[in-house]
């Protein structure tokens, strides 16, 4: 049974910093790509961040240098470092995970497992 398992949201004053983690089981996490999503409310969901199977790493622009995705195979768990946090980040954080015959970016079509996700609310 396969399981991506969020945590490591909550609340935070702008200007913060948080880790969200994704723990994932019942496939070969290693052989995936690995994305990090958001949806905020009334708003569609943004791919924010991939990394490979060989550790490379994409970010979108509206993260980018404040945000870092990285995994950890042998734990088959996902990080996303968030820092310098703004009020416009609040939202539903989602982790999924792409097959390797798949588009490895930030096309949330091209994944096949997804996390409940972890809320991220920042405060001004």
């Amino acid at each position: 049974q396969v399981q991506l398992v969020e945590s490591g949201g909550g609340s935070v004053q702008a200007g913060g910093s948080l880790r969200i983690s994704c723990v994932a089981s019942g496939y070969s996490y290693g052989n995936y790509c690995m994305g990090w999503f958001r949806q905020a409310p009334g708003k569609e969901r943004e791919g924010i961040a991939r990394i490979n199977r060989n550790g490379d790493t994409l970010h979108a622009d509206s993260v980018k240098g404040r945000f870092t995705i990285s995994r950890d195979n042998a734990k088959s768990t996902l990080y996303l470092q968030m820092n310098s946090l703004k009020p416009e980040d609040t939202a539903m954080y989602y982790c999924a995970a792409a097959p390797v015959w798949s588009y490895c970016d930030l096309r949330s079509y091209a994944y096949v497992y997804w996390g409940q996700g972890t809320q991220v609310t920042v405060s001004t």
